[in-house]
């Protein structure tokens, strides 16, 4: 049933869900650290370490390799044993291989450990979003998800800074107390999420009829009731996502993240080199330029946090992949274009990329049900770090054979894909509960919760 009062999908906002979105915000905002201090360590690791261009590149790119695997493994690993049991375990893995770096004597180890701590990155983010997304009122959950990709930038200009610091205030080791401070951030979250109850709806989906109930009750008061929850109790099945109807749904997230994760990401890590093929200026002055972009993105996010519940997130994704091809297209399209023109098509760009930034997670744990939610962020995931990768790799061969105007041009093609995708297949899913998201109106008739409390019930008797 679908109680239009219901006390779980109702709720007010409560202090305890401000604690799980910070708590939950920690992974992506330790993904936006880690991938970004790298950056400013090798401008010192790669001398002490003799590296090439092959082990630089070995070395930015492990942590993707990582965060794939993560991702597909850990996602499903979450649906079969549950959120809370990983929530905390990842980040102890992600401390352990930050000291680690610190100690590191050769290239290989270092590609070994950034491999290491990218599949703790990789494994947080199905496990933190779906718990929160299992937990957030109807009412607040897609700001609640999409103010976890705020803190991936966050994360990452956290990182500029503390890096930039370090370099100042502690010599040629600085890369050495660089790469080991994420031990510290990671710590503390550790401590924050323990004793983060599990999500009642995963315990539901496995029969733990009782434990289930205690939490809600402990959660949103004595008067919750989790029949309203309304679950499915059908087995973990990491195959059902490429069934049916869950097959199109995968698609759609698969194909709209990369889309837009291959430009955005070549244009976040090569942003000096970008400018610095549009005549904009080297060294301080490109990097302040890179400052500018990355400060747009971050803007571009916050007022996508409203307009996803008020605009709806069909029209949000669709308006911001236009958007976004229109400010690739000015770059593209004139050869040797004035300052004001460069900066209003990366201005444009950057902004209008938080429309489909927030939605990274918000779609996937609405579009699945509970047995498979957290594997269906995972395959998100990786789909997103193939994209990542494509960007990341291609990009600096673009800019030397092709120049800066066919690369974005090539950018703004990526992009229209996205905006054909999600003309095709965005669903709105703006007011619905959890449970009429992830649902398929045309499938069978499953198991509720309530008929699984009946069940019981009649066991016992």
């Amino acid at each position: 049933m679908h109680d239009s009062k219901a006390i779980v999908e109702d709720s007010p906002l409560t202090p305890f869900h401000r604690r799980l979105t910070i708590y939950s915000a920690g992974g992506p905002f330790l993904d936006g650290y880690i991938l970004s201090i790298i950056g400013i360590a090798l401008t010192q690791l790669g001398p002490q370490l003799h590296l090439d261009a092959f082990w630089s590149g070995l070395i930015g790119a492990s942590a993707l390799a990582g965060i794939f695997i993560g991702g597909l493994v850990f996602g499903y690993l979450t649906d079969l044993i549950g959120r809370q049991v990983m929530y905390t375990i990842d980040l102890i893995l992600i401390i352990i291989v930050s000291i680690l770096q610190m100690f590191v004597n050769s290239p290989l180890e270092l590609v070994i450990l950034r491999f290491l701590i990218g599949i703790a990155i990789g494994a947080d983010y199905p496990i933190a979003t779906s718990l929160l997304a299992e937990f957030a009122p109807r009412k607040y959950r897609g700001p609640m998800l999409g103010m976890l990709l705020v803190m991936w930038y966050l994360g990452a200009t956290v990182a500029d800074i503390v890096g930039y610091l370090l370099m100042m205030g502690t010599g040629t080791n600085s890369w050495k107390w660089m790469l080991g401070s994420s031990a510290i951030p990671a710590l503390i979250l550790v401590l924050m999420r323990w004793g983060t109850p599990e999500s009642p709806r995963w315990l539901i989906s496995k029969g733990r009829i009782e434990e289930a109930r205690q939490i809600v009750k402990r959660v949103f008061g004595p008067d919750a009731d989790i029949s309203e929850l309304d679950e499915q109790t059908e087995k973990t099945r990491f195959s059902k996502m490429f069934e049916g109807d869950y097959l199109k749904r995968t698609l759609f997230i698969g194909l709209f993240w990369t889309f837009q994760i291959i430009p955005l990401f070549a244009i976040y890590t090569f942003g000096p080199e970008i400018l610095d093929a549009f005549h904009l200026g080297q060294g301080n002055l490109a990097y302040i330029g890179e400052a500018l972009i990355s400060m747009f993105f971050l803007i571009g996010c916050i007022p996508a946090l409203f307009l996803v519940n008020t605009m709806g997130r069909r029209p949000l994704i669709i308006w911001c992949f236009a958007i976004m091809t229109i400010g690739l297209l000015i770059l593209g399209v004139f050869p040797n274009p004035p300052l004001w023109v460069i900066i209003s098509g990366f201005a444009v760009y950057a902004l209008f990329s938080g429309g489909p930034n927030v939605l990274d997670w918000i779609y996937p744990n609405e579009l699945f049900p509970t047995e498979i939610r957290a594997s269906a962020v995972g395959v998100g995931t990786a789909f997103s770090r193939i994209g990542a990768f494509i960007g990341t790799f291609i990009l600096p061969y673009t800019l030397t054979s092709i120049g800066v105007g066919p690369t974005m041009l090539i950018g703004a093609g990526i992009t229209f894909l996205g905006l054909l995708v999600s003309i095709a297949w965005a669903p709105e899913t703006k007011g619905k509960t959890l449970s009429e998201t992830s649902s398929i109106p045309s499938s069978s008739v499953v198991e509720t919760t309530t008929s699984r409390i009946h069940k019981l019930s009649e066991r016992q008797l």
